[in-house]
């Protein structure tokens, strides 16, 4: 039994929920604070997965980053690096794919937030980072791990846009949704069902925490 494609999906979702934790946080908070034309179209654009069917995203940005034409044909002769077909375009295209399952609910948590929380600490001499990591951020502990659990999560079960970027080379894109295919498709549903229990069972556990986890933040303390 091949359990690279396993290895290779937790890394792709670990990666993409690290890199997505240290973009999302910031973007997260500019997105709460006010509303602009230019806020408004952003997060439309950050939106744009949830609607966007896969293999469209996927198309696109095997377009874009084709070492053949434009934008990775520049990054490939520049600075040596090509997207497609290798486990750094996986990551760019979960990074895109995930990125509103991470930033829509740390910025609707911040956004709850009283203002005279952020006030009373800039009374108090706080900056604006001091205010963000040791004020704001541990009042949103709950909705800042739905966001972390909900991104890893989707990004294991990603199929379309990393097929279409990725491709299915064993051992750099074949991560296990695109390994479940390739089993049913050889009619190997032993093969197929093991990688599949697998990613229920990773999920689930996933899932069960949040729930825990969340219940228990939410107990009033004189229960």
């Amino acid at each position: 039994m091949d359990l690279t494609p396993i290895y290779l999906t937790l890394k792709l979702a670990g990666v993409t929920t690290l890199l997505l934790l240290i973009i999302g946080l910031p973007v997260a908070w500019w997105l709460s604070r006010g509303r602009s034309f230019f806020k408004i179209m952003l997060e439309a654009i950050i939106t744009m997965p949830l609607v966007l069917p896969p293999s469209v995203l996927g198309f696109y940005l095997l377009l874009a980053f084709s070492p053949q034409q434009g934008l990775g044909k520049w990054l490939e002769e520049t600075f040596n690096v090509q997207f497609v077909f290798s486990f750094k375009g996986l990551v760019l295209a979960s990074v895109i794919y995930s990125m509103p399952f991470m930033i829509g609910p740390i910025k609707s948590a911040l956004q709850q937030l009283p203002v005279s929380l952020s006030q009373a600490s800039y009374s108090l001499g706080k900056s604006r980072w001091q205010t963000f990591i040791r004020v704001l951020l541990p009042n949103i502990k709950p909705p800042l791990l739905t966001a972390i659990v909900l991104t890893f999560a989707h990004t294991l079960g990603e199929f379309g846009v990393v097929l279409m970027i990725g491709g299915n080379i064993p051992g750099v894109t074949r991560v296990a949704s695109i390994a479940v295919y390739d089993a049913v498709e050889q009619m190997d549903y032993h093969t197929a069902n093991v990688y599949s229990l697998i990613l229920f069972a990773i999920t689930f556990v996933l899932v069960i925490t949040v729930f825990i986890f969340n219940k228990y933040q939410l107990k009033s303390p004189l229960e």
